[in-house]
């Protein structure tokens, strides 16, 4: 398997795994693509044609040619340029190191990765909430993003990549999909009756079990453990945490449970004011889970890896 292989497969994971559906995805990319054809030549000079088939901007090879055959991979959370120097001393030392991948964007993924954010209206459509109130919302938390990431020096880890040429990836919103996927179908075929069964379920996953281990295992961070579910929705994707105004509106369209990866604590606030169940997984722990998932679907169809866990990461295969 070579690196854009390696690319296009988490891609098409997260495609898979998306909650708004493989469906509602082709029909935006297809729009994507119709846009495309109809700008002038100089408008497709600067367009950025990776998400002609892409969806997802934080998800990206940010150094590498794609040709570089992989089999040993250096997974992180967050890589930044400690971690590279580490891989660099790493490799100095005898170690194969063909990939870093990382989960949270860097470079390029990180300065475009609030375009991502506009996916939750319809995950929150599909849940209840009309999808004129959702976008209004949803456009706008993701403008809002954009301004604050704007003035970062987005470019930073991927100059050392370059310098130390290492090959680097991140792959965010495509693990994220997986995690959503995965507890949704099974918290639904479960139906559990109150929160404190959802934190049973939740530590009999690997990732939140060793969480567990370190004292950052799952919570209730709203409710009691004799709280009933009602309707449980997974909020675990879309680039980063939605718009706080759109916790009234789920309350309002019968989500009884949000089981997130973390939550702000503005959004906590309006969770209580509103009634609503929070169940923490875990902000890394999740984002392991996420990653796991895909790494073995990705083993599936080609072969297993050597794997270099560092930033977070531990490697739980199934």
């Amino acid at each position: 398997m070579n690196l854009k292989q390696m690319y296009e497969f988490f891609v098409a994971d997260g495609i898979k795994n998306d909650p708004r559906g493989e469906k509602e995805v082709k029909i935006l990319l297809d729009e994507k693509n119709k846009e495309y054809k109809s700008l002038d030549e100089k408008k497709k000079e600067f367009y950025d044609k990776d998400t002609l088939t892409n969806p997802y901007c934080d998800s990206r090879i940010l150094y590498g040619t794609g040709d570089e055959k992989i089999k040993s991979v250096m997974v992180g959370i967050d890589i930044e340029v400690p971690e590279l120097l580490l891989a660099s001393q790493l490799k100095l030392s005898g170690k194969k190191i063909d990939l870093v991948l990382a989960h949270h964007p860097e470079g390029k993924a990180y300065a475009t990765f609030h375009n991502v954010i506009n996916m939750q209206s319809e995950i929150i459509n599909s849940h209840g909430v009309p999808i004129n109130i959702a976008e209004s919302y949803v456009s706008s938390r993701a403008a809002e993003v954009g301004r604050s990431v704007s003035g970062q020096n987005h470019q930073r880890v991927y100059d050392a990549a370059k310098l130390l040429d290492i090959p680097l990836m991140t792959a965010h919103t495509v693990a994220d999909n997986n995690v959503v996927s995965y507890l949704q179908k099974k918290l639904d075929k479960l139906q559990p009756r109150y929160l404190k069964d959802i934190i049973v379920f939740l530590e009999d996953i690997p990732e939140y079990k060793y969480a567990k281990t370190y004292g950052n295992g799952p919570f209730i961070l709203n409710g009691g453990d004799k709280s009933k579910c009602g309707k449980i929705f997974v909020d675990m994707t879309g680039g980063t945490e939605g718009p706080t105004e759109l916790i009234e509106k789920l309350a309002n369209a019968g989500v009884g449970t949000i089981v997130g990866m973390h939550m702000s604590e503005k959004n906590y606030n309006n969770a209580v004011k509103h009634k609503i169940n929070v169940i923490i997984a875990g902000h890394i722990s999740s984002d392991n889970l996420g990653i796991n998932l895909m790494l073995d679907s990705l083993e599936k169809k080609y072969g297993s890896l050597d794997y270099i866990e560092c930033s977070g990461f531990r490697r739980f295969k199934r």
